[in-house]
């Protein structure tokens, strides 16, 4: 009974890592295409900040699949 509890638990602890990760790169997004939407002439700057923030939000999700099983 046990080891089905802890399979349990490191997936449902899994999900809120991968969860996060992906609520973090939609607001990214979002709020990328607000700023660029706002000021046009920065959407290099902009764009080049977001795929840096995004990357490190999946890598912390990528984390949080592996460390939690």
């Amino acid at each position: 009974m046990y080891p089905i509890l802890a399979e349990i638990t490191g997936n449902i602890a899994s999900a809120f890592g991968l969860l996060g990760a992906a609520i973090g790169v939609g607001m990214i997004g979002t709020k990328a295409a607000e700023s660029v939407g706002r000021n046009p002439g920065a959407s290099g700057k902009i764009l080049v900040q977001a795929i840096i923030g995004m990357a490190l939000a999946e890598g912390l999700g990528i984390l949080a699949l592996f460390l939690a099983k």
